[in-house]
Order: structure tokens, then sequence, then C-alpha cells
């Protein structure tokens, strides 16, 4: 087994776990709610979920989806945002982590930094995601401490590759993108929240830590998601043009495109016009 095949079933079972603790996050983050205390129960009951009972996957299949003291349904989302988590994590272990034997041992702890920068931001665009779709909102609670913990993991990053210059074009795309939702916040009121801002300081960083290539695709990708999305809605009558769609999992998901895939498309768009 290749060292990127290991990171990515090791992250992927680290998914698993991290998706059972999102499912807490997205429940009691909105609600103004701790995520550490009191443990894990039953909404109907009130009883402490058991640790045997607090498997991802397997506890909710082998319960047959009910608690096991009230007999009560279970959401199936508790399981599928475990079962997603993880894969989302083993493609982000897959991708983003080179074998380690084909790099030098100081760039491979940078890489492994890196790596653990880009899991948390899998772990932050699933639980916003949701809860934007859910509330139509993004809570500062999320953003703020993610902006601090990606410049911070970045940092580290760039002290150990010496790549300085990929920090502050990070903290340039900050600004660059999250000026630009500001701006059309201001120009078209209602259109834009101030947490998609926010939300954009944070993407901004990321991608354009990364490149400009990634950041260019990650901005409009957002756009063409959200876009797409929409118009589909309303295409089955399920939205209108001002049905107050949530822009939040556009804006992620255009940005792992931009993560994923930005420096490929945009070397092939550059290649179409006959730049590159």
């Amino acid at each position: 087994m290749t060292a990127s095949m290991f990171t990515a079933v090791l992250a992927g079972a680290f998914g698993l776990v991290t998706g059972s603790f999102l499912n807490v996050v997205v429940y009691r983050v909105p609600a103004g709610l701790s995520v550490v205390a009191p443990a894990s129960a039953c909404p109907n009951c009130g009883h402490a979920i058991r640790r045997r009972d607090n498997i991802p996957v397997v506890s909710w299949i082998v319960l047959g989806g009910r608690c096991r003291d009230c007999d009560v349904s279970i959401s199936p989302r508790y399981p599928i945002v475990e079962l997603g988590t993880g894969i989302l994590f083993a493609v982000v272990g897959l991708i983003a982590l080179s074998p380690l034997e084909a790099i030098a041992p100081r760039d491979a702890v940078g890489r492994a930094v890196l790596l653990v920068a880009f899991l948390y931001l899998m772990a932050i665009s699933v639980a916003l995601a949701l809860i934007d779709l859910e509330t139509h909102r993004l809570p500062n609670a999320i953003v703020y401490p993610s902006a601090v913990v990606l410049l911070v993991l970045f940092a580290v990053v760039s002290a150990l590759t010496g790549d300085w210059g990929a920090l502050a074009r990070g903290l340039l795309g900050a600004v660059l993108l999250g000026g630009g939702y500001l701006a059309l916040a201001v120009a078209v009121p209602g259109g834009m929240g101030l947490g998609d801002v926010k939300l954009a300081v944070v993407l901004g960083l990321v991608l354009a830590y990364l490149g400009w290539g990634p950041l260019a695709v990650g901005a409009f990708g957002a756009f063409v998601v959200g876009g797409t999305v929409a118009i589909s809605l309303i295409i089955l009558r399920r939205a209108r043009w001002r049905g107050g769609l949530p822009f939040g999992p556009s804006m992620l998901v255009g940005a792992w495109v931009g993560i994923l895939l930005g420096d490929r498309l945009m070397g092939a768009y550059l290649a179409i016009l006959g730049v590159a």
C-alpha cells in the first residue's frame, strides 16, 4: 500500500468519527449550545447515548435506525453525514498528500501539516453547508476560529518549507475575495449576507495560498454552482428568483473545485486562449 493510499484510509476512518461530531455541531451551534457538554442524548426520551451505540454508521444499522430506549426513529441524516464525511476525508487524503518517499523529509512534514489544514477545512465545510441549508446562517462561532486555525497552519507550513510568498499571497487573496463579496453585499442589499463575506475571507486565504489559479476557479465556481442550483430549482418550480437560497454551500463547493482542480482548469482555459 502506497503512502497516499494509507493516508486516504486513515483520513477516511478519522472522517467517520469527525462526521459523528459534526452531527452534534450542526444541531447545537445554531442553537447556541455547547458542543462539549452535556453528552449526546436521545431528543425524545433524554437517555444518554451509550458508547456502543455511538459507533459511526455501524450503530445506526445495528439499532435499525431507532433509539434503544424509546424506539423512536433516528434520522438517516446521521449515518449519511458520518459516511459522507469519511468519504470526503479519504478523497482529501488521497489527493492532497503525495507518497512520502518521493519528497524531502522537511517538505513531508510541511505537506502533512497542509493535509491537516485541508481536513479541517473539509470538516467545517460540511458543518457550514448543512447549517446554512437549514438555518440560512453561517455562524461566527465556526467561521471566525476557522480563519485563525487555517492562518496558523499555513504559517507553520510556510515556516517548514520556506515558502513565505504563499502565505503573503493567501493573505492578499483573503482581502481580495472578502472585499469582492463585501462590494456585492453593499451593491445588492439582501443578495449577499455578511456571513458570506466572512466565509469569503477564509476561502480566499485557502485558495490564494495554493495559487492564483485556484483562487480564480474557486471564486468563479461558486457562482456557477449557485446559478446552476437556482435555475434547476426554478425549473422544478421549487424556488423563485428571490427565494432566499443560501449561497454558503455553493461557495464551499466552488472552493473545493478550486482546491482540487484549480490549476488544471486554469491551465486548460489559458491553453484555449493560446496564452499558456
